[in-house]
């Protein structure tokens, strides 16, 4: 009997651990195609937009 209730709770471990692996590459597989996505549409890009604020700085006398 013992021998059974160790068994049903390592399955039961094992269930967890596969489900969290699960979810995890989910996880990453989403972050991927977000970061894909942010690149071809070229909004938040990891290059970011560029600054064209002129009047930071002041025209030469």
């Amino acid at each position: 009997m013992f021998t059974y209730e160790l068994q049903q709770a390592l399955h039961a471990d094992l269930v967890r651990e596969a489900d969290t692996q699960r979810l995890l590459n989910l996880a990453r597989t989403a972050r991927k195609s977000r970061f894909a996505l942010g690149r071809r549409s070229g909004a938040h890009a990891p290059e970011g937009r560029v600054n064209t604020e002129h009047d930071r700085f002041v025209t030469a006398a």
